[in-house]
């Protein structure tokens, strides 16, 4: 099978509890395509400046990404710095500059419009709906959104989920685009407007999958230090679609397990800052890690 994944790449100034990092590389993409690196080779498609590391492109090449659908364009990369305390659910955004991502409109190289899994990272989701016009029949589409584009553009939102088949979200922005309180409540008013399944993100409590006929809850690592809990949300998301884009099958059995491998990788995105901890994990330690989880929640 095939992945493709349409998002952001940035330079992220973060402040956490454990230190200050200025413009490391970060973004929904970047997360998103390494964690699902483990298990697939991932196409992705974003936009960067100039100023973007060249040996950044080179390491994304060496986890058999496809760049293929990356563009270079005159300028600088898409900046965010945010700020964390203690509560690592809670950031404060301090600054947003668009810069080259102002104006982007993806177009897909001919060999990514056949893909079998398109995933639509946070991006403005009249784009989110254009990409979708330029793939032919894909086996699955997801998508996921952050609460500027709730506020923003709900009209557009509402109409692309219409489309997919999976929807990401954490539990604030599927609250907020529902206006529901209760959690399951607002994920029954997404169910009915067209996706199979919403993935609800929790941060340090797990996750929760569910579809109309269909529950599946996962556990958080317990962990006492989160370092950085930047890009935690897409790592989950690259490692859930990356897994069932290996085993090509969306049964029940093995949208469980693409929920623990989410949440395993998600787990060791946050053990430091940016993308750092994945350019030393190895599949033997998911695969432990894995396991650990397994006997989370065995009973």
């Amino acid at each position: 099978m095939s992945l493709v994944i349409v998002g952001s790449l940035a330079f992220d100034t973060i402040q956490t509890p454990w230190g200050r990092r200025e413009k490391i590389v970060g973004g929904s993409c970047t997360y998103c395509s390494l964690a699902a690196s483990f298990f697939t080779a991932p196409k992705i498609v974003g936009v960067v400046g100039k100023d973007f590391p060249p040996d950044v492109i080179e390491f994304f090449q060496s986890k058999n990404i496809d760049t293929e659908g990356l563009e270079i364009k005159p300028g600088k990369t898409f900046h965010w710095e945010g700020h964390y305390g203690h509560d690592p659910n809670q950031r404060e955004t301090i600054k947003t500059e668009m810069n080259v991502f102002e104006n982007f409109r993806p177009e897909l190289p001919a060999s990514y419009r056949t893909a079998d899994i398109v995933f639509l990272a946070n991006i403005d989701p009249d784009l989110q709906e254009d990409i979708l016009s330029q793939v032919s029949h894909p086996a699955l589409v997801a998508m996921d959104t952050i609460n500027y584009w709730i506020a923003n553009k709900p009209d557009s939102l509402w109409r692309v989920l219409r489309k997919v088949n999976i929807f990401f979200a954490n539990e604030e922005e599927i609250k907020m685009l529902t206006q529901e309180a209760n959690l399951i409540k607002a994920g029954k008013r997404v169910l009915a407007s067209g996706p199979k399944l919403v993935v609800t993100k929790k941060g340090e409590h797990g996750a929760l999958v569910f579809g109309k006929n269909f529950v599946f809850g996962m556990l958080a690592l317990p962990c006492e230090d989160v370092v950085d809990p930047t890009g935690a949300g897409d790592s989950f998301a690259g490692g859930f679609l990356g897994y069932l884009d290996k085993v090509g099958s969306l049964s029940r059995k093995d949208i469980r397990k693409a929920a623990v491998y989410g949440s395993v990788l998600a787990s060791f995105a946050i053990e430091d800052f940016g993308f750092e901890r994945f350019k030393t994990l190895t599949n033997q330690e998911i695969g432990a890690r894995f396991r650990h989880f397994k006997k989370l929640v065995a009973f």
